[in-house]
């Protein structure tokens, strides 16, 4: 690149110069060029850097943090050589995990130069945002020692509370939710849409505009005047402002901030020129890895840092571009229009990324458009790099994935296009990017290793359970004799997946010592405080539709009672709990949930208060390392209630320690390390394996329920049309911050969200695909559960889509089960 012009001149330096090995300069440059000739071509691009932006396009197992490490290291090192004031250089990255390694690498990298392992800070987004929230209090607003930082999900109470309020200040579009469609009157069928639009629709309509929005600075009363543009019979958009506005009062009313308010402390203290000017001063540059999954506030900060002292294009809070609704009064949107064209010399970023493993923008508000658009913009200006030589894994897979891309987006461009048009880079599941595998004399040991068996396998068993046999049977056959020198993965879609495959497994790897470690189980546990709350405040009011609903969800989560409508059963506590000689008989499913209920009724009577978490731990079945999460909660409850025991005062605690979240298990290592542990068989869902690798990976259940899945209406909610109401809303504003002309209707954002969905699906199978070294184990059986809440309800399943074409573009990779079976 015509950019990045430093080997020659270093080359020429050390060839003229006849004191190289006493000048400490050029001993320096030595050094550093020894790092920069250990690298592959795509990561020298980024060790070449040295001022101005920079987008690094990286395909999975390029190596992306080595060579962000080695980059980093290097640019510290020129800034030591060209100056003597104290600038640092910043790294961000998307995890904790994921800070630690890289923070480890720079500094190994630094050790091999000779240099002091400083001038640099590695944080997370919100970290950094936090660190500099904290400088200037008076600037940010926050208050650290007054605040409480949580993170809302649907069910929490600040989301359930702002769904009352809105309800009681909106009484006719509330009732016009309520009538939705074909509505009688009729009484029963009343209660049971409101317990639907109360616990299920608002709440989830909230918990998604709320993130979209506050996520991209778009105030409620922005989001109020974007509704005007609409024309939809339920004013979406106008209620999601509503409920947004609810929330927001809420949270200042009790001091609480979440994630998206740490961002937006953090610009408001960059609003200010003196405090952007002292925060910029101490930043040379800013590298940021995993850029695919950032949201557009996060990458406005970032572009604010990176910009040089004075430069008034960095410093007026328009880093991404944009107009709308600012923390401060002022308009801030943010659009994926950068902002690198107009200020390209003065900022120092460094975007690393693979918007082809953006796998978080449906339940996040990360968009891979924005940094797809990045990339186009560095791409104009000559300043693209693109790492697409990856060495972790055999060839057959690499093939197989890059097949799988192509052929993703040659049948969406079929079935959206007729291929009459090319679409933009928002349409497309996949940025076209084929995986290279490294040069003869890469640097990496064991690039691209010689497969196990063929490398690539395809099975089409004739259920689940035969799958189980299949995976067993070559699980056996890979650790063989030393299970200690090899590790593998099952990765499933979803976590009910792998709890069911860990229990059909447990024996088996137990009988070869093979260790088995299900991560979705570990998870799990941190949902302790939730479920006992949820049926302890069913314990204390009974009568409640809504605690009667949570504490049932609870039971069905848990496997004790059958997946059934709960609504139906929440309308009418009473009739439920305790039917009348009149009514009608209850089935089998609705009495065993009753049953169950009134046990737990029974225990609140009979038993002493202390008593009663640990009678709730054993009646949810929870398993040993649950049991002592439950035995270490009931311990700090009754320490909190001491000296005012009461019914009362354990639910006030345990609210307090669910919505905080303060409630978490300390880890004791590396969650990579505790997931890639040789001797191991990893259970964990598709979204956790990203960033991960092992030498054996397993997909089993690739079915097209699942991937890439039905997107529906759940029938409890039909009421109110073919579509969800928070769905609509999330297509809508990303529609608007995407500059499209016009906001989309309801039937348009549906299918906007549809492909939204269906792409980052897609997306998911290419993470998981790519994970594995030497053998890539897919399956789809011919028979599976319509819904893992039910896995003995077998029926006729369809494979993913990609499943065959896989098969026919790679038949001699197909497992004869026949042959199998025979030789067995």
């Amino acid at each position: 690149m015509s950019d990045f012009k430093f080997t020659a001149p270093v080359i020429q330096e050390l060839l003229d110069s006849e004191l190289s090995e006493r000048s400490p300069i050029l001993s320096l440059q030595d050094k550093i060029l020894a790092i920069r000739n250990s690298l592959r071509p795509g990561q020298q691009q980024m060790a070449d850097w040295q001022s101005g932006p920079l987008a690094i396009s990286a395909v999975p197992g390029a190596g992306k943090s080595t060579g962000m490490a080695a980059a980093a290291a290097i640019a510290i090192a020129r800034q030591y050589e060209r100056s003597s004031s104290r600038r640092h250089l910043v790294v961000v990255t998307f995890t904790r995990s994921a800070a630690a390694n890289i923070k480890a690498k720079i500094r190994k990298d630094l050790k091999k130069l000779s240099l002091p392992q400083t001038g640099f800070f590695v944080y997370t987004l919100h970290g950094l945002a936090l660190n500099i929230a904290n400088r200037h209090s008076d600037l940010s607003g926050l208050q650290l020692e007054n605040v409480t930082l949580i993170t809302p999900t649907q069910s929490h109470r600040f989301i359930r509370n702002a769904v009352e309020q809105w309800i009681v200040n909106n009484p006719e579009r509330y009732l016009r939710l309520l009538e939705g469609h074909q509505f009688d009157g009729e009484e029963t069928e009343r209660l049971r849409r409101q317990s639907v639009l109360r616990t299920e629709v608002l709440p989830e309509l909230a918990n998604t505009v709320i993130h979209e929005a506050k996520s991209s600075g778009i105030s409620p009363e922005l989001l109020r005047e974007w509704s005007k543009q609409t024309t939809d019979e339920y004013a979406i958009l106008s209620v999601a402002a509503g409920l947004y506005e609810q929330y927001q009062n809420l949270m200042r009313s009790r001091d609480f901030i979440d994630y998206d308010d740490m961002i937006l402390a953090a610009l408001r203290v960059l609003e200010n020129d003196s405090a952007r000017r002292i925060e910029q001063n101490q930043v040379f540059a800013v590298f940021e890895d995993e850029a695919q999954d950032s949201s557009p506030l996060q990458t406005q900060l970032l572009e604010i840092l990176a910009s040089d002292v004075g430069d008034e294009a960095g410093g007026r809070g328009q880093g991404a571009g944009g107009r709308g609704q600012g923390a401060g009064g002022r308009e801030r949107i943010i659009t994926p229009q950068s902002s690198i064209i107009s200020h390209q010399s003065t900022l120092n970023l460094v975007r690393v990324g693979d918007p082809n493993q953006a796998i978080n923008s449906t339940f996040t508000p990360a968009d891979p458009i924005y940094f797809r658009q990045f990339c186009e913009e560095c791409d104009r200006i000559e300043r693209l790099a693109t790492m697409d030589q990856a060495g972790r894994s055999t060839r057959i897979i690499i093939e197989a994935a890059n097949f799988a891309l192509k052929w993703i987006n040659n049948q969406w461009l079929a079935t959206t296009n007729n291929k009459q048009q090319t679409p933009d880079n928002r349409q497309v599941p996949f940025r076209l990017q084929t995986i290279r595998p490294v040069e003869v004399g890469d640097p990496q040991a064991n690039a691209n290793p010689a497969p196990v068996g063929r490398g690539l396998e395809l099975y089409t068993p004739r259920d689940i359970h035969h799958t189980v046999e299949l995976l067993s049977q070559r699980v056996i056959e890979l650790f063989g004799e030393d299970p200690t020198q090899n590790s593998a993965a099952i990765l499933v879609r979803e976590n009910r997946q792998g709890r069911w495959l860990g229990e059909a497994l447990a024996s088996v790897c137990k009988e070869h010592k093979i260790i088995l470690y299900d991560v979705g189980e570990r998870d799990r546990r941190s949902h302790v405080p939730q479920e006992i709350l949820a049926l302890l405040q069913f314990c204390d009011r009974p009568h409640s539709p809504d605690y009667l609903k949570a504490a049932l969800e609870a039971l069905v989560q848990r496997q004790l009672i059958p997946t059934q409508d709960l609504n139906a059963l929440a309308s009418l506590p009473e009739e439920f709990l305790y039917p009348g000689p009149l009514a009608e008989p209850q089935p089998e499913t609705v009495q065993k949930a009753a049953r169950l209920c009134r046990s737990l009724l029974r225990a609140r009577l009979e038993l002493p208060l202390y008593q009663l978490i640990s009678f709730l731990a054993l009646t949810l079945n929870y398993d040993q390392a649950e049991l002592a999460t439950a035995d270490k909660l009931a311990e700090r409850v009754n320490q909190q209630i001491a000296g005012n025991s009461s019914m009362g005062g354990m639910l006030s605690a345990l609210s307090e320690i669910v919505s905080s979240e303060r409630f978490e298990p300390v880890e004791t290592e590396d969650s990579e390390e505790r997931y890639t542990r040789r001797g191991q068989l990893t259970i964990i869902t598709m979204h956790k394996a990203k960033g991960l690798d092992w030498d054996y990976v397993f997909l089993p259940f690739l079915h097209e329920n699942l991937i890439p899945g039905r997107f529906w209406v759940p029938p409890q909610s039909q009421f109110l049309g073919d579509f969800t109401l928070s769905e609509v809303a999330r297509a809508q504003i990303r529609a608007t911050l995407h500059e499209e002309s016009i906001i989309p209707d309801v039937s348009q954002a549906w299918e906007v969200a549809k492909n939204l969905k269906t792409s980052e699906e897609y997306r998911l199978l290419y993470v998981a695909m790519t994970r594995a070294k030497l053998l890539l184990w897919m399956s789809a059986a011919q028979k599976a559960p319509f819904t893992w809440s039910k896995p003995d309800n077998l029926q006729e399943q369809a494979p993913c889509p990609v499943f065959p074409a896989l098969k026919r573009q790679f038949p001699e990779y197909v497992v004869n089960l026949a042959a199998m079976a025979r030789q067995a």
